[in-house]
This record gives structure tokens, sequence and C-alpha cells, in this order.
């Protein structure tokens, strides 16, 4: 559907120059998205995905099983997307205090992002709103530490930003002007609970409207690509916080950086639409198929375990807890089973010995051993841009 710009332009003077600032119109789009037989189709395909999702992660014995591991993966491919160069298993050291070698700067700013993820959820788990307040709370978490410490953590901006370029008159995308960030923010908290509007549909015209306002200085990716999934786990659209699309921008980077853009000027929402859903689809599909490989992968390796008769029980202890932090020092591991140095140093030896663990320091001391085939797992699709 043609609607022309999904906005208006006002000037703005900065560095020495004059250009124009985008302001967007109030969401939802006017006229209302075309629900043509393909954005039919795309819409219900996501809804199946996330059933079936939910339905996944209500059989697992405990909801949290895959939580450790999933919301640490989506923070390195977050960041990823953003030119942050850590791997999981960087992130992994860096949470046992064990990550020499490491870009500090890149390994901060992605244990910030768990943190603020981690934040997130618990704040809506204590039935606190999906509101500027706690937006503005994650992003103060996100940028608590470290590379943007010094850009108004938790703070809407009070100056011009711009996205690409090297100043706003050669920028590829100039957002709204400082002092109409509150209007626009405020218009787009009360779209948030929009019931005229599905939650998943909500979802994706709400990410976009996030990244076009940007009301941060820095951290404005990442923050709205978290709320696609608090506001999907706020609506109860999915029980558990098991999807994110972190990995198919990451693969469509360019795609999806250029629909954000034709939205803006040329009001494609239909077509951002469809590209928002086929990723909801293809999340949640991966979510179930990786949940299913480590369940078999788990009982695979317990069958292994209890083969060792009588010295099988500190080891299938050691491998219940590797299955929720797939990375552990022998310290972290005592403290969280509280056993003995003996017992525990005797099982990490057992489960090594089965080929279940590597040690990924390669030091002598301080070691940390990493569930190895969990890993490789969860790894895929992390590697570095």
């Amino acid at each position: 559907m043609k609607r022309g710009p999904t906005g208006y332009q006002v000037p703005v003077a900065m560095v020495g120059e004059r250009c124009t600032a985008f302001v967007p119109k109030p969401l939802p789009p006017e006229p209302a998205l075309l629900w043509d037989d393909e954005l039919q189709n795309a819409f219900q395909s996501a809804s199946v995905a996330l059933g079936r999702l939910s339905g996944i992660a209500s059989l697992l014995p405990d909801p949290r099983l895959f939580l450790y591991s999933y919301v640490r993966k989506e923070a390195v491919l977050s960041s990823q997307i953003e030119g942050t160069q850590s791997s999981l298993d960087e992130l992994l050291l860096f949470e046992n205090a064990a990550a020499p070698g490491v870009p500090m700067d890149d390994i901060q700013e992605v244990a910030n992002y768990v943190a603020a993820m981690e934040h997130g959820l618990k704040r809506l788990r204590e039935d606190f709103p999906l509101s500027l307040r706690l937006i503005r709370e994650i992003h103060g978490v996100l940028l608590s530490k470290g590379r943007g410490s010094q850009k108004q953590p938790g703070e809407f901006r009070t100056s011009q930003n711009w996205i690409g370029g090297t100043r706003p008159g050669n920028a590829r995308f100039v957002p709204p002007p400082p002092d109409h960030v509150i209007d626009c923010m405020g218009a787009l908290e009360k779209f948030l609970h929009d019931p005229r509007v599905p939650a998943l549909v909500r979802a994706g015209l709400a990410h976009v409207q996030f990244e076009t306002i940007h009301p941060f200085l820095d951290g404005n990716g990442r923050i709205g690509r978290l709320l696609i999934t608090f506001l999907l786990c706020h609506d109860g659209v999915i029980a558990s916080p098991m999807l994110y699309l972190s990995l198919h921008l990451k693969q469509q980077r360019a795609t999806y950086y250029d629909l954000l853009q034709r939205v803006r000027t040329h009001g494609e929402w239909e077509e951002w639409m469809a590209f928002f859903l086929h990723g909801i689809a293809v999340s949640a599909g991966q979510a179930v198929e990786t949940a299913g490989r480590l369940l078999q992968l788990f009982q695979q390796d317990r069958e292994k375990i209890t083969g060792l008769g009588r010295a099988a029980g500190s080891a299938l202890q050691l491998h219940d807890l590797l299955q929720q932090q797939p990375a552990l020092s022998v310290a972290r591991a005592r403290a969280a089973l509280k056993l003995s140095k003996p017992t525990v140093h005797a099982a990490f030896a057992q489960l090594e010995k089965l080929g279940l663990l590597r040690e990924i320091t390669g030091g002598a001391r301080n070691r940390v051993f990493a569930y190895k085939d969990y890993l490789t797992i969860l790894s895929e699709g992390t590697e570095p841009l």
C-alpha cells in the first residue's frame, strides 16, 4: 500500500549546519495495515510457531532450564548486530571470572545486556507495567558499566543524535529533535497497551517506532529488540522468554535496516510486518528445534553417566547443574552443589573422561569447563561478524 512518509520533517541546527529531523506519527498506522493473503499467512505461521514454542516450554521439567543459556545467546547476538565482537565462550568465561585476553569493553557490553534483560523480566514477573519507566530502568542497567556509561544511562536524550554518516547533514537518518522525544515516547507507551491491535502485530509496529524515535544516546537497537520479547511476555503470547529475533536479524541485517527506513520514507508497513512475522516464525522454530536437540542430548548423556555405577551420584548432580549453566568453574560448582572439593573435582574428572566436558580457559589455574556438545548446539550462529 502506498502511504508516503510516516512522519514529518522539522528543521534542526547542529554542528554548524542546518538539516531536518524526522518525527513519526503516532501508531497505529493510517490507513490501517492491508491484510492480504501473504500477510495473513505470515501471521498464522508466526502464531502457530509461537504456540509450539509455548508447548515445549510447558513440557520442560524446569521452566528455567534453558533460560540461562538462551538469554546469553541473545545477548551475544544482539550486541554483535551493533558491532560488538564477543563470543558466547567469552561471555561464559567472563561470568566465571576467567576471561584472559578478551576485549573487556566488548564483553562488558554483552554482560550488561544480560543484566538488562534479566532486570526487565524480573520486573514483569512482579507485575510491573510495561512502561516508559521500565524502559528507562532497563536502559540504565544496559549502560551501567563500560562503554556508553557516560551517555545518560536511564535517561531520554537531551541532544540530537543521528544514524549513519559523520554528522546530521550526511546521516542516513536523523531521529526526532530532543524536545519531541517525550511526546513521541508517550504516544508509543499508549500504543503498547492498545487492545485493538494483536500483541504480535503491536510488537512489530512498536519496534519500528522505537527505533525511529531513537530516544537514547546509545543502546537503542538493543533496547528495541528487547522490547519485542518483553511485550510478548507481558501480554502472555509466550509463557517463557525463549523467543529472540537477533539471530534472524543478524543474518538479514541489511534487509532489516532497509525495511526500517522504507517504513519511514514510504510507509511500507506491510513489507516490514511480513519480514517481522517471518522472523518470529523462524526464530520460534529454531528455539523449538534447539530445545528438542538439547533434551535428547541430556538424556543420552545421563545414560552414559548412569553407566558409571556407584560413582555416578555426584556426576549426575554436576550434569544437572550444567544443563542450566553450561560453563562452570570448580568453585562455582562447589558453591551451587554444596559438595566437598574432592567430590566436585572427581565429578568433573568423570564427565571429562566421558567426553562431555572441555576446558575453555587454556590455563592451569581457575579452569572453567564447558558442557561441550551443549555449547556447540547453543553457539550455532553466534560467530562474530
